[in-house]
């Protein structure tokens, strides 16, 4: 027999020693990686929710051992980690954890307000507290106007700091939508937002003790001014007792109206992905966790809870929009972010001056 007539032959896998079971490992082997890479991942929301976890988790330790704002190092460290978001796995549990998160987060923050605390503030301060925060709202759109920015900027960082800094940018990002903003830039306006307030809880107090405010004035001035609540409150505890206890009504004061203005931005703009024919009076619904909120605050004021669960229920809060706030950090475009500038700050800038100008102003002329 020749070599040429053995080439012809066909292969007897059975005569040849393990030969058959070789064949039959790697065609099982290759169909099996293509079961694996057939699977849609992209259903499962734990791939996202635990790298958004331990994100979150290595966030709030650092908080706890230098003592950094927790929602700025949750932003940080979940820029810094924005390349998980690469693995299409993630993306679905990162979107829950930013929009979920943030909603439940919301509506369990109105267990620290009560209707009583509002009414508390006396007519007069609250009026004042009023017009610093529409001078605070109108000066991020004109900033944003100025730094030739949209006016969705405006409206996010002149809401934000109007109101509860990152928790109220959260809940009009939810309105605004991402196909009016890119996370990119919100997340760049949570940066400025956060580092803003980290920055307002160390030197407002001192220009208090500087122009010689009393108690009272300077918790006027540090509650109306002064975006993220924990950071108010700690601010204004840090001048005085009196003034911390102050400042904790006027700050609440402002969480509670997170409400009326996302609702009022609703029905300006429109809810996210809305149609241009959409009917106004279908805009006067807000979304329903601002409807769960104001219904948590009525409740709450009714009702109080005792002040174990209040609290518990600020440190869930607290835990769910950070894991919210992490989760949007990660899904950000780091190079779309670095693109945006100077510019992209400037609607933070001005609204945090015109907070600061303003709440002096009514704290000098009518407290």
């Amino acid at each position: 027999m020749t070599p040429s007539d053995n080439r012809d032959r066909p292969i007897d896998w059975d005569a040849v020693p393990n030969g058959g079971d070789l064949f039959g490992e790697l065609y099982l082997a290759e169909q099996e990686a293509k079961e694996v890479l057939a699977q849609p991942t992209e259903n499962t929301l734990w791939p996202g929710l635990v790298a958004c976890g331990v994100a979150a988790a290595a966030a709030a330790w650092l908080s706890e051992h230098y003592g950094f704002p927790i929602i700025l190092l949750g932003l940080l460290v979940g820029l810094s980690l924005n390349f998980v978001a690469r693995e299409p796995s993630t993306h679905r549990g990162l979107d829950f954890a930013a929009r979920s998160f943030l909603r439940m987060g919301i509506v369990l923050l109105g267990l620290q307000v009560t209707i009583g605390q509002i009414s508390s503030l006396g007519p007069a301060p609250f009026a004042a507290l009023l017009v610093v925060m529409a001078l605070t709202f109108a000066a991020g759109l004109a900033g944003a106007r100025l730094a030739g920015q949209t006016q969705y900027a405006g409206v996010l960082a002149g809401g934000a700091t109007a109101i509860c800094g990152a928790s109220a940018a959260l809940a009009l990002y939810g309105v605004i939508g991402k196909d009016r903003m890119s996370q990119a830039q919100f997340a760049l306006t949570l940066v400025g937002v956060s580092l803003a307030s980290a920055l307002a809880m160390s030197l407002y107090p001192l220009l208090a003790a500087v122009l010689g405010l009393d108690d009272r004035q300077a918790g006027f001035l540090i509650g109306a001014s002064i975006h993220d609540v924990a950071q108010a409150i700690g601010g204004a505890y840090a001048f005085s007792d009196p003034a911390g206890s102050y400042a904790t009504v006027v700050k609440l004061s402002r969480v509670a109206l997170l409400a009326p203005l996302v609702a009022l931005v609703a029905l300006a703009i429109g809810g996210s992905g809305s149609g241009v024919g959409r009917p106004w009076f279908r805009r006067l619904v807000p979304p329903w966790f601002i409807i769960a909120f104001l219904v948590i605050v009525t409740v709450n004021s009714l009702a109080p809870l005792p002040r174990n669960l209040s609290d518990g229920a600020l440190t869930v809060s607290k835990g769910l929009l950070l894991l919210a706030v992490t989760a949007t950090a990660m899904r950000s475009r780091m190079d779309l972010l670095m693109q945006m500038g100077w510019r992209a700050t400037v609607p933070t800038l001005t609204a945090t001056l015109a907070s600061f100008v303003a709440a002096l102003g009514f704290s000098l002329l009518l407290l």
